[in-house]
């Protein structure tokens, strides 16, 4: 279910996300994949972020985390989870880890996007 507004570390990650701002890539975010709404999305790379908090930690959280992550890959997909705490300890340490799980080139994403 869409929440009406971004948690502050999901808001402070999108402000490195947005309008292109990392190596071009275009990210939605809280967007829809089949049964499952992702916190943050890039369909030229196909990569999800998820930005965790403690609401993540219990027994359940973690199982349940765990098969939603194990059906995301199924379908093609890579995950990438984010710790609240990475997040506002060291953004450019998160922008790193995001960029290395970068596969694609931006040359190829802005000759697909030019044809828009």
């Amino acid at each position: 279910m869409l929440r009406n507004g971004l948690t502050p570390a999901e808001e402070e990650l999108w402000r490195i996300l947005r309008g292109r701002e990392l190596e071009g890539r275009k990210f939605r975010r809280q967007h829809s994949i089949e049964n499952y709404i992702v916190d943050f999305y890039c369909a030229s790379e196909k990569l999800v972020i998820e930005v965790d908090g403690a609401v993540h930690d219990s027994p359940e959280a973690i199982a349940n985390d765990s098969l939603r992550d194990e059906m995301l890959r199924h379908w093609g997909l890579k995950v990438l989870r984010i710790r609240n705490d990475e997040v506002f300890e060291s953004l450019a340490a998160v922008r790193n880890k995001i960029i290395s799980q970068f596969t694609n080139s931006p040359s190829c994403f802005w000759e697909g996007a030019r044809g828009r």
